[in-house]
């Protein structure tokens, strides 16, 4: 038996992330989409994410993809530039195997590398004992909100819950001027 593998995502990938997503947004409170998007969008959230530098990786076994996360913008206003929003989903087989935590891990230290100051985690239906909230507490993720009765799916009310992870010295230390949000901003400038 092979181990996983975390890897950088290409495009020949998409039809399986999009599988994972759509069995998410169908089955699950994670996100607060009600209808999976289609391949063609999915290409373009990737593409998107792809031409601002953004990291966008895949857990890999014997082959097949068994979940996947990527870190993309806070918000889109320049200010919050070094600060990213992670996701991450994995395949139903593959839940509770440790495929998460280690995507993560991979996509903190890539976000890291990249000069981001601080990842924050949008977790809907964000309780207490919820697989993502448990996960990112883990990663030494802190609690930082919470919206109460924020989306409502499934039939019921969901919290959606902000928790987040300083890196590179936080708000502590001025940005760095070769870190990739500092270059593209003044690129932008």
């Amino acid at each position: 038996m092979s181990s996983i593998a975390i890897r950088a995502a290409i495009s020949a990938d998409l039809d399986t992330i999009t599988e994972i997503y759509a069995d998410a947004v169908a089955h699950g409170t994670a996100s607060y989409e009600l209808e999976p998007p289609s391949r063609s969008e999915m290409g373009a959230r990737f593409d998107g994410l792809m031409a601002g530098g953004f990291p966008y990786l895949v857990a890999e076994k014997d082959g097949a993809v068994l979940g996947y996360a990527y870190a993309g913008p806070f918000r889109p206003r320049p200010a919050y530039r070094f600060i990213v929003e992670d996701s991450v989903y994995v395949a139903p087989e593959a839940k509770g195997q440790g495929v998460g935590l280690l995507l993560m891990r991979h996509l903190v230290e890539a976000a890291r590398a990249a000069g981001f100051r601080q990842i924050v985690a949008v977790i809907g239906d964000g309780r207490p004992d919820s697989a993502s909230v448990r996960l990112h507490e883990k990663l030494g993720f802190r609690h930082s909100g919470r919206l109460e009765g924020s989306g409502y799916k499934h039939g019921r009310w969901l919290d959606t819950v902000f928790m987040q992870l300083a890196m590179n010295g936080g708000a502590s230390t001025p940005p760095d001027p070769d870190s990739l949000p500092e270059r593209k901003f003044q690129k932008q400038k």
